[in-house]
């Protein structure tokens, strides 16, 4: 029997919530991960109906939402931008009741959108095409952005409503329209981010909320693009389900935007701040308990101060605050879900007698029998984990190669710059990467021969900012980018337009004139 407390939450297209009752019922219990014994939401998940009823309810919206002079949809990602700031504090409450991020953390992601909102409001009035000028008379040449029609996008719940609005904000903006798919256990802060976008004056059918699993999303994906129902997709995500999805897209001629892992490198010179560096870790490594794409994966520290920043990295760990995520003081809470929760005891596993483990007196969860010191809260109630270290992996260690997802840094050592380059692309992620050095020179041959995305100089591999482009390359993700204006190719098609008015047909590169001199003249 379902608790009348908890709310039942429900796939909106076209503007109405559409029940699976009667069809495929299926019900989804979105669980507080830092008390597992409560619901926050029950899912009605969506079968194959309503996924074809949002195609066609984008589909049918889409001419009347592009027909709508851009400066105007520009107003409504204001109106976007206000609401949310208005509910600024009850987003970010609901996002770390659901996903177990920090509530200091979750205000920062709210903050996300209402600067997206921020910078796309003006891109309204700022959609710039050129004029050219032809090679004929009497001839008129320009270019234009045109939106692609419908796209689908499909977000992780990391981040439940600031990665969506990478992808709202700017589709909407340029005149398409969008079915969004969220990750289940998001389902919460997705649907509520979903009423504050239809509050700020979309019309119905421009943006419809699908809650479904995996499987039938990729299944609806296929059909829709088939029948040529869909023209853009956006996902976040694994870079696993990411190739799969950029196979689907490909055969049928769409590039999709893929925004997937990372195995993010930080290298920490000789002349490094280790202060510094120590901070700049603990953030990168066990922020949002490492569930983040742009968490650190390892770093690849200068042998000579090993030791020193070894020392100085562990005992920040042993140290950080952990517990109840509605603390504002902890560095991380739970993960997310049992799911993510069962693939870090996995990866835990891959740790080898030839490892040295720091950074905490135990791994694996937190638990009476393996107690946190300091830790906030009651551990029981919810999926907590140790912050764990393990020095010494080596480029054929799984821990060195892949993402782990979780509070799991990996250390390993090098002598030149040319060798920190060489394992930091070793694992053919490309999504972000940071360098600890107090030499400019250095930072500027670390930064020309990496091939990541994004790249910090003694900051955090993670913290993007609104305005500048979001994306990774190789195992994370096709080289597509998100936010600022950058994103606006990911939305928009170019249209080259010429309007001849001279009277005649006149043929390019034939009826051209020739103004001809004497090229062969010298000065006496």
């Amino acid at each position: 029997m379902l608790d009348v407390t908890t709310p039942e939450i429900t796939s909106v297209v076209g503007g109405k919530p559409l029940s699976t009752h009667g069809h495929d019922p299926r019900l989804y219990a979105s669980v507080d991960p830092s008390r597992t014994d409560r619901t926050v939401a029950f899912v009605q998940l969506a079968d194959a109906r309503i996924l074809d009823a949002a195609f066609a309810s984008a589909n049918e919206a889409q001419p009347a939402w592009a027909a709508v002079p851009a400066p105007v949809r520009g107003r409504v990602v204001a109106a976007l931008g206000r609401l949310v700031e208005q509910n600024k504090e009850a987003l970010a409450a609901l996002v770390t009741r659901e996903v177990g991020k920090p509530y200091r953390e979750s205000l920062g992601e709210v903050q996300e959108i209402i600067d997206t909102c921020d910078f796309f409001l003006g891109e309204g009035r700022r959609l710039y095409g050129q004029t050219v000028p032809s090679e004929m008379p009497d001839k008129h040449l320009a270019t234009y952005r045109r939106p692609l029609g419908t796209a689908l996008v499909i977000t992780a719940g990391n981040f439940p409503v600031a990665v969506p609005s990478w992808y709202l904000v700017p589709a909407l903006l340029t005149g398409n329209t969008v079915v969004w798919k969220p990750a289940e256990y998001a389902s919460a802060s997705a649907h509520a981010l979903f009423t504050l976008c239809e509050k700020a004056g979309l019309p119905q059918g421009v943006l419809n909320l699908v809650l479904a699993d995996g499987r039938e999303t990729f299944a609806g994906l296929e059909r829709a693009l088939a029948a040529g129902r869909v023209q853009k997709v956006g996902f976040t995500g694994s870079s696993a389900v990411g190739t799969r999805i950029g196979e689907l897209c490909g055969r049928h001629l769409q590039s999709p935007c893929l925004e997937l892992g990372g195995k993010n490198p930080m290298v920490v010179c000789a002349d490094a701040d280790l202060d510094l560096a120590v901070h700049g870790a603990l953030f990168s490594g066990f922020g949002t308990a490492g569930q983040r794409c742009t968490s650190l994966g390892t770093v690849i520290v200068h042998e000579d101060v090993h030791d020193a920043f070894l020392e100085r990295f562990s005992q920040a760990a042993q140290d950080a605050v952990i517990g109840d995520p509605a603390d504002g003081d902890v560095l991380y809470g739970p993960l997310m879900d049992d799911r993510f929760a069962r693939n870090h005891e996995e990866h835990l596993g891959w740790i080898r007698d030839a490892h040295r483990v720091l950074g905490s007196t135990a791994t694996g969860r937190i638990t009476a029998a393996a107690p946190r010191s300091g830790f906030r809260g009651d551990p029981s109630r919810g999926l907590y984990y140790h912050p764990v270290i393990v020095d010494g992996v080596l480029p054929d260690d799984r821990l060195f190669t892949e993402e782990t997802f979780g509070p799991l840094v990996g250390v390993t050592t090098f002598r030149t710059l040319d060798e920190a380059v060489e394992l930091a692309e070793l694992p053919g992620y490309g999504l972000s990467s940071a360098i600890y050095t107090r030499d400019a020179a250095t930072a500027f041959r670390f930064s020309g021969a990496i091939r990541s995305g994004m790249v910090s100089v003694n900051n955090t591999t993670s913290g993007a900012e609104a305005h500048l482009p979001f994306g990774g390359n190789g195992r994370s993700g096709n080289g597509s980018r998100q936010s600022g204006m950058w994103v606006l190719d990911q939305f928009t098609r170019w249209q080259a337009v010429n309007w001849d008015w001279s009277g005649g047909l006149q043929k390019a590169q034939m009826d051209t004139a020739q103004l001809r001199g004497e090229p062969g003249f010298l000065l006496p």
